[in-house]
């Protein structure tokens, strides 16, 4: 049986700022462990035994301003992948799924996905990988399979899968799908057995999809094929028609198309559920961290440079300075440069009310971090002020920034390590450490690393207008525009 991981890397995980940024979110951060987010996804499938194969190269559907994080974080850890789809908008997990299954049976094949969203931790990957197999030859029969958690606690804040009667050893129907229980609910679920934490893993061969979504939901299919149809291919990338994909409904696989299984015979698919242990979390916010994370004697959890001095059941992270927390007990303190944010440890899900005011304030902590990746590197804002921003710039070996012009801004860069070669205008020369130059406004410019160590620099800006939307862009390795 051939399996074709399928990672599922939308969303902002808003819950989780000042960490997790519209920029830069949750999936692409290392929360729980020395991998991200979504490289741990892609590695979770690694030395499956059994009579399953996994594809070589993973799927992945993720935002079109995630997509070279994305590819750079795969190649990192030996999953590099010609096969990451770009979504022009958010529209939920079905369409997403169903971009997937089109491209999956492009090439006359009919594998196995194996669906896994890229924000997931699960602590035991041997048991994950065996109940892997369990659906695997469910879906290999025709069966729709969703993975249950095996409950460990009264939990208010997931869905559940109430079970039916048995389908095969160690598999269950699936009952019915039920919306997230308040307490006395949700101790009920506990008690009775019948009821398994909806996860969002999901395994079914593609063509089975795309039948379910032709008679359940045949708007979403009809916007996606279109999409995949006006589709083309930039590097690792496969970018579907904009247009197209924006008149896609929005639906979730849950509400699409599993919850409609049990019901609808006339479908012809059974839905089925496999239990799973295995130290699951969708980290859905600050808590879930604080739950899995290992504690010292006092139930702190610390990570960066952080003290702890008479303090109980405490989350504390620090990225750039030292956090010291003295006599307080259950709160969650997050440091990033540019925002610290305390809250009571029971209150996590309000985080999204911050989110909520930065964005409504226009303030640029909601989106983005100080520190700004880009497909050459980065760039760190380190200091700005009326009419200048001074910003420490890094290029990676061989990479250069696009052949650019500004309206409204000069520059003066001064380069640390490395060797920069500039283009200015008609010239183009090299420097190297403790060299600098001037950029005049409006006049064409790229910065080059030619060299095969990272290149240091300090640019300073000054004008009426920093904006990074003062760009005119003439060329660019990457396809921007």
């Amino acid at each position: 049986m051939q399996l074709q991981p399928v990672i599922l890397s939308g969303g902002s995980g808003t819950r989780l700022w000042p960490l997790s940024r519209e920029q830069y979110p949750k999936q692409l951060l290392a929360l729980a462990g020395a991998e991200t987010m979504l490289q741990a996804t892609a590695l979770r499938l690694d030395g499956l035994s059994g009579e399953c194969t996994v594809a070589e190269r993973p799927m992945v559907v993720c935002n079109e301003d995630y997509r070279f994080m994305t590819a750079e974080q795969l190649r990192a850890i030996g999953k590099a992948s010609d096969r990451i789809i770009l979504e022009p908008a958010g529209r939920n997990t079905a369409p997403a799924l169903t971009l997937a299954a089109l491209a999956a049976i492009a090439d006359g094949e009919d594998p196995l996905l194996l669906v896994m969203p890229a924000d997931h931790v699960i602590g035991e990957r041997e048991a994950f990988q065996q109940a892997v197999v369990v659906g695997a030859r469910m879906a290999a029969q025709g069966a729709m399979v969703s993975f249950g958690i095996v409950p460990e606690r009264a939990e208010t804040g997931y869905g559940y899968i109430r079970c039916g009667a048995d389908y095969a050893e160690g598999v269950r129907m699936i009952a019915e799908f039920v919306e997230k229980p308040d307490v006395s609910t949700a101790e009920r679920y506990l008690a009775s057995g019948d009821y398994l934490w909806n996860s969002g893993i999901f395994l079914v061969r593609a063509g089975v999809w795309l039948r379910a979504m032709a008679q359940l939901q045949p708007e979403i299919l009809n916007a996606c094929e279109s999409a995949m149809r006006g589709c083309r291919r930039d590097s690792d990338f496969i970018r579907v028609d904009a247009q197209a994909f924006a008149a896609c409904p929005s639906d979730s696989i849950d509400y699409a198309v599993m919850e409609h299984l049990p019901t609808r015979a006339d479908v012809g698919i059974p839905g089925v559920v496999v239990p799973l242990a295995a130290a699951w979390s969708d980290l859905g916010a600050w808590d879930a961290l604080w739950q899995i994370a290992e504690k010292d004697g006092q139930g702190n959890v610390g990570q960066g440079d952080v003290l702890f001095e008479d303090v109980h059941g405490t989350l504390a992270i620090a990225t750039d300075r030292m956090v010291a927390c003295v006599g307080v007990r259950d709160l969650v303190v997050v440091e990033t440069p540019d925002a610290v944010m305390v809250l009571d440890k029971s209150r996590t899900q309000d985080v999204k009310k911050i989110v909520a005011r930065l964005k409504a304030e226009l303030r640029p902590q909601a989106s983005a971090h100080r520190k700004i990746q880009r497909p050459w590197g980065y760039y760190d804002s380190i200091d700005s002020g009326d009419r200048f921003q001074v910003k420490r710039i890094v290029v990676n070996p061989g990479a250069s920034l696009s052949l650019q012009m500004h309206h409204h801004r000069a520059e003066h860069w001064i380069v640390v390590t490395g060797t920069a070669r500039v283009t200015r205008g008609d010239e183009t020369f090299l420097l190297s450490e403790n060299q600098s130059t001037y950029i005049p406004l409006g006049t064409t410019h790229r910065l080059e690393n030619p060299g095969r160590l990272p290149l240091e620099m300090i640019e300073v800006q000054s004008g009426s207008y920093l904006g990074e939307d003062d760009i005119v862009r003439f060329e660019d390795s990457y396809g921007r525009q």
